[in-house]
């Protein structure tokens, strides 16, 4: 399950670093939900969370979520200290702090030009940031991490990317030709025809041959004949025929 695991994160990551520009050492941007679960669950983030994506990462939070986990009381007091161990990145709300949840939002809004990974448990955060195209999302599934795959919404933005690259592309190209004097003509793909199959890989049916009942008739004495087994006579029998054979003879002879 493990090696299946691995495989699924390398390909989430990849996607989001060949589509995104997602870079090493990932940064992980953690509120004070995602510490609680760690906490609870007995994870250490620092040293769990890296082996799961096999990369280095910059743990980072912000001003607003550590405001939110002191007015909560003493009850997150461990999870509050994990959380004032991160890197605490600028958020723009110093005056007035907001919410942890819609601090994230707005670090992570406009295609999260920072490149955040998003560690939370907060379920209606979670489902507002997969309406955002370009956020992965990380969550703690008991004691395991889990990196969820690409939202539809990334996926769609990733599609228009590619098609707006190669649409570009095609533009420049048709621009050069103008200068060049060179005349576009409109490309017309023809539809592929369904091909049988190759003569040369098929083989050529053999005739059976079909023997006529008469000659069956025939064969059947033949094979019967072959069927049949040579007597063998004993060398004492036959000196017996011999030596009577002999005397009759001989009293023909004296007659």
């Amino acid at each position: 399950m493990k090696i299946r695991r691995y495989k699924k994160v390398n390909k989430n990551l990849n996607y989001y670093t060949n589509n995104f520009g997602f870079r090493k050492p990932y940064q992980l941007l953690a509120d004070g939900t995602f510490c609680f679960a760690a906490l609870n669950n007995k994870i250490n983030i620092a040293d769990d969370v890296p082996k799961y994506l096999q990369s280095e990462i910059k743990l980072v939070t912000t001003q607003c979520a550590i405001l939110e986990m002191e007015s909560l009381g003493q009850k997150l007091a461990g999870a509050l200290l994990i959380l004032k161990n991160y890197i605490v990145h600028k958020c723009g709300h110093e005056g007035k702090p907001l919410p942890g949840s819609r601090c994230i939002l707005s670090m992570v809004c406009k295609d999260n030009p920072s490149h955040y990974i998003v560690c939370t448990q907060d379920r209606d955060l979670q489902e507002k940031l997969r309406n955002l195209a370009g956020v992965p999302l990380l969550y703690l599934h008991s004691k395991t991490p889990v990196l969820e795959p690409p939202s539809p919404a990334t996926v769609k933005r990733a599609e228009e990317k590619i098609s707006g690259l190669v649409q570009s592309e095609v533009e420049k190209i048709n621009k050069l030709k103008m200068e060049e004097g060179i005349k576009i003509e409109e490309q017309k793909f023809k539809k592929r025809k369904k091909k049988g199959a190759n003569p040369l890989s098929c083989k050529k049916k053999q005739k059976k041959t079909q023997n006529s009942p008469i000659q069956k008739k025939e064969s059947r004495p033949e094979m019967e004949k072959k069927k049949r087994k040579k007597v063998r006579i004993p060398q004492h029998v036959k000196e017996e025929i011999l030596k009577r054979t002999f005397n009759k003879i001989n009293e023909g002879a004296n007659i």
